[in-house]
């Protein structure tokens, strides 16, 4: 028998502030997206066990692309597994918006604003991981 928490999953969406780039070309360190992904798993754990749990770690996390200052990112928790008191989680973290100042090299297209963004279709998956949380036995 499954568990009805198996699929469960949960979605955020945040905007990248300027502030948060640390790199040349407005790139913003990995570990931005792993601090989202504990944000994501905090709902899970809520909405699956009406309680915040804690993070226990990664198995698995593999950055496929990077995130830029300006993105708008969506980050998605799966629930794969229910143990007694662990859960397994997939992660996404994919890039759904970026900004896009400049016409892309060879287009006709007019320069655009400074300020120009586009919408991604399809979105970049940037990061993806498997984690596992902990929740308190139930009393």
């Amino acid at each position: 028998m499954t568990d009805a928490r198996v699929g469960l999953t949960v979605t955020h969406r945040r905007y990248v502030p300027y502030n948060h780039a640390h790199y040349a070309g407005n790139l913003v360190d990995g570990a931005y997206a792993l601090a989202l992904f504990g944000d994501v798993a905090t709902e899970v754990c809520i909405r699956a066990d009406g309680d915040e749990g804690l993070f226990a770690g990664y198995s698995n996390v593999a950055f496929t692309a990077p995130i830029k200052a300006g993105d708008v990112l969506e980050i998605t928790a799966t629930v794969t597994k229910v143990g007694n008191r662990s859960r397994t989680l997939d992660f996404e973290c994919r890039v759904v918006c970026r900004g896009r100042p400049t016409a892309p090299a060879g287009s006709a297209e007019p320069t655009v604003s400074e300020s120009a963004a586009e919408v991604l279709d399809p979105p970049i998956v940037a990061v993806a991981a498997t984690g596992a949380v902990v929740v308190p036995q139930p009393r």
